[in-house]
């Protein structure tokens, strides 16, 4: 790995805001985000990333070679939560470890901002059909998750809370966050390139910022979790350090057979390596009660994300530079 494309990426102000966030918790400051802001910090992020992502798609076009690529990110949501599920068995229960399968295999929005901005930084650039991909990798992981526990759960617990097909549908695609984005995403298609111009300002200008506000939240909130990484015992946290880096080796290497460019290949690679904090766990918290949201929030958020928005990005990135003749 290039140490000083790692180095540069650590001392950006995205990971930077992170770290303050989460020092902020540790050093038990007064620091505090007003509760409603979060949220609309998040709201915002979708909607940029969805639209922007739609005009781009609507500009490049929906071709053969992107229905490729959904195929090939679909295959990898539903492969990585099956994997995730029969490895974590050995430490957790059923419900928890398809909950965290479902986390693992579905996506993390920020960790895909953060590498289109580095992305950004490095003068590469990703097609829109990437925010298209993904959109659609958040919901299969989470039909894969619910789909085990009703496969392996003991039976006389699986007969209360009955999950149907169309609440699993419906939790699964009509969440609120895969609905905003899919429908930003959709909105940007349709209108096109020539409108995305007159909300460059908001689509565009604002971004950064609230990237960075989002990211300071986000590290406060990741600081908050860090207590319990005592209980989680150490299998676990090496998990959640691995995942990561098998997960985008294979991501990467589908990547290289499908034929993408490597600006593509590293968001996908990024898309198999995160893990969602907040769909997945979600969806499964509702349709999954037994399982521990807790626990699933720390690995995610506690040990992946921060890996992946740190090393994990230039290490998939150099990982790609070698294997596409770059370096």
């Amino acid at each position: 790995m290039d140490w000083g494309l790692a180095i540069t990426n650590v001392l950006n102000p995205a990971a930077l805001f992170f770290a303050l966030g989460f020092a902020a918790v540790l050093l038990k400051t007064d620091l505090e985000i007003p509760h409603p802001l979060p949220k609309l910090f998040s709201l915002y992020l979708i909607i940029a990333i969805g639209y922007t992502g739609g005009t781009k798609l609507a500009d490049s076009g929906l071709s053969g070679t992107v229905l490729l690529y959904i195929a090939g990110a679909m295959f990898m949501a539903v492969l990585v939560p099956v994997c995730v599920f029969f490895i974590l068995r050995k430490f957790l229960s059923v419900y928890d470890a398809a909950a965290m399968a479902a986390t693992y295999g579905s996506i993390s929005i920020v960790t895909f901002i953060v590498g289109t901005e580095f992305l950004a930084r490095n003068d590469q650039t990703y097609g829109g059909y990437m925010v298209a991909i993904m959109s659609l990798m958040e919901s299969p992981a989470i039909i894969a998750g619910i789909f085990l526990v009703r496969m392996f759960a003991p039976r006389r617990v699986l007969a209360a809370p009955k999950t149907t097909a169309s609440s699993l549908l419906r939790e699964s695609f009509l969440n609120a966050s895969v609905f905003l984005l899919l429908g930003s995403l959709l909105i940007g298609w349709v209108t096109g390139p020539a409108h995305g111009e007159s909300l460059q300002p908001f689509m565009y200008g604002l971004f950064k910022g609230m990237v960075i506000f989002f990211l300071l939240d986000t590290g406060m909130h990741a600081g908050r979790l860090v207590g319990q990484l005592k209980k989680t015992g150490a299998p676990l946290v090496v998990f959640g350090l691995v995942a990561p880096l098998v997960n985008a080796t294979l991501g990467i290497l589908l990547a290289k057979a499908m034929g993408m460019n490597p600006g593509d290949a590293l968001l996908f690679a990024i898309l198999c390596a995160s893990a969602s904090y907040i769909v997945a766990p979600a969806a499964m918290r509702h349709a999954v009660p037994e399982s521990n949201p807790g626990l699933v929030e720390l690995l995610s958020l506690g040990i992946t994300f921060p890996f992946n928005i740190t090393l994990g990005i230039p290490l998939y990135w150099s990982g790609i530079r070698w294997l596409w003749g770059m370096a």
